[in-house]
């Protein structure tokens, strides 16, 4: 896949790997990017390739919006996320739950949907979906996360069949522990760059790989699920807060 000169629209880019991604996207090339934040402030810059819009992906409306302004798009990366951090067995209230699922997966489904017709037949277009080796099992300590990307990996398979024959390319990556905004502060020391993580996802999403492990824990994980996709849950056991 081409990356230079491509348009991409990059969900959640007002901080952590979202806003990596849109530098990274200009490294390799990007003709335009459009870096979508619920506050477009939050993502201003003075780049003229960068162009600022304001996106919830948990409001029909506000992706409408963004659907009717950016109708250029060749690549659409699903990025923004909630994390709420706890176990979901021991949390007083299902409220942050709810959010994870409302933006990880639901949010994910709305873009999809509305972008997909917009990218129908354009050379090189892509859905790039940002998941999480918890998609693949449930980490103990946010398993309602877990759930929620592993519900948006499900809908990543059946989305890949169904625009096959349209020719955009539907891409999961599934990072590992990256050192963002998004991490508990005592634990970001010893997680991967988020702008390492950002530049192997475009190396991936260029050499056409449908499923990008894009640092060496999720790799490791990657080789652990091949070898025995049931074991793996008791490998992640030991991540129990």
């Amino acid at each position: 896949m081409t990356l230079e000169g491509a348009t991409i629209l990059i969900t959640g880019s007002n901080r952590g790997l979202g806003r990596t991604l849109v530098g990274a996207g200009l490294e390799v090339g990007a003709k335009k990017i459009y870096a979508a934040a619920r506050c477009s402030a939050d993502v201003a810059n003075d780049d003229p390739r960068i162009v600022p819009i304001e996106l919830d992906v948990c409001d029909p409306a506000s992706i409408e919006r963004a659907r009717a302004t950016c109708g250029d798009v060749d690549i659409l990366i699903n990025n923004a996320a909630s994390l709420a951090n706890a176990s979901t067995y021991r949390a007083k209230a299902l409220a942050p739950a709810r959010t994870e699922m409302e933006t990880n997966f639901w949010g994910l489904v709305g873009m999809c949907r509305a972008f997909a017709p917009v990218l129908e037949g354009r050379e090189g277009s892509a859905i790039v979906n940002i998941l999480s080796m918890g998609a693949l099992a449930g980490i103990p300590f946010c398993g309602s996360y877990c759930a929620s990307k592993a519900a948006a990996w499900s809908f990543t398979q059946a989305l890949r069949l169904e625009l096959a024959a349209s020719g955009t390319a539907v891409v999961a990556v599934f990072p590992g522990p990256i050192a963002t905004e998004m991490a508990r502060p005592h634990e970001r020391e010893g997680r991967w760059p988020a702008e390492e993580v950002a530049r192997a996802i475009y190396e991936g999403l260029a050499r056409g790989d449908p499923h990008i492990f894009p640092d060496p824990v999720a790799q490791s994980v990657a080789a652990s699920y091949a070898a025995d996709p049931w074991g793996l849950p008791t490998r992640f056991a030991g991540s129990i807060d």
